[in-house]
């Protein structure tokens, strides 16, 4: 199952616990070490103490900040499964995002084009998770939802599978630019991550909840 993940996650909390065991391994050493050269130093020439005071205090605040990290970690974490809770309610719901989308069959895809203010012309260009361009269709330069039906540019089908699509704005056959478009998809499950809550949809596509840009109730289409 393809999944496809627009920002990678941030360090976890385990790597977090891993580098404050380290930091407090090498405090206690310091520690030791410490003692020792002061056990051992000669009395006529006394190693200087406010060396010893600063080496001290940087540990000490390296150590502290290092826990205050941790906390965060654990405060981000908490903040993050509530969020999760708070969306549960968007389960079977449909969501607006901008990502790749997952076909299946010839079912018709609502997208929400969004052509540039000065285009008379717009092109939706679909390419294949080898990022090979698959389709290129003129759409209405409108920025009203539009059901697409996924076929190629000769009017075929397209196999099951991950697309990207975009959307070339045209003014008198210049181009003006290449956008994302954005389309519709029922959310199938939230997920909590590091980074924060994501959602799942249809084909294991799966994005961040910040990546919505609208919600809504399933069309009669869809919740067939």
């Amino acid at each position: 199952m393809e999944v496809y993940t627009p920002t990678g996650a941030p360090p976890g909390t385990v790597k977090q616990s891993s580098s404050g065991q380290t930091v407090t391994s090498d405090y206690e050493t310091f520690l030791v070490m410490m003692t020792t050269q002061i056990q051992n130093q000669d009395p006529l020439d006394p190693m200087d103490a406010n060396e010893f005071a600063v080496q001290l205090a940087t540990f000490s605040s390296v150590e502290q900040q290092v826990k205050t990290n941790e906390l965060l970690g654990d405060m981000t974490t908490s903040l993050n499964m509530s969020s999760m809770a708070d969306m549960v309610g968007w389960i079977g719901n449909e969501a607006r995002f901008a990502a790749p989308v997952s076909i299946e069959g010839a079912e018709p895809i609502t997208l929400s084009p969004n052509p540039a203010s000065a285009a008379d012309k717009a092109v939706l260009v679909v390419t294949n998770a080898d990022g090979t361009e698959v389709a290129r269709q003129e759409i209405p330069v409108s920025t009203a939802d539009y059901e697409w039906t996924p076929v190629d540019s000769e009017g075929v089908p397209l196999p099951d599978g991950i697309y990207t699509l975009s959307l070339e704005s045209y003014s008198e056959e210049t181009l003006l630019g290449e956008t994302e478009i954005e389309h519709y998809g029922i959310v199938q499950e939230v997920r909590a991550s590091p980074s924060g809550a994501t959602l799942l949809f249809e084909g294991g596509v799966e994005v961040p909840s910040l990546y919505v840009t609208a919600l809504r109730a399933p069309t009669a289409t869809t919740a067939q």
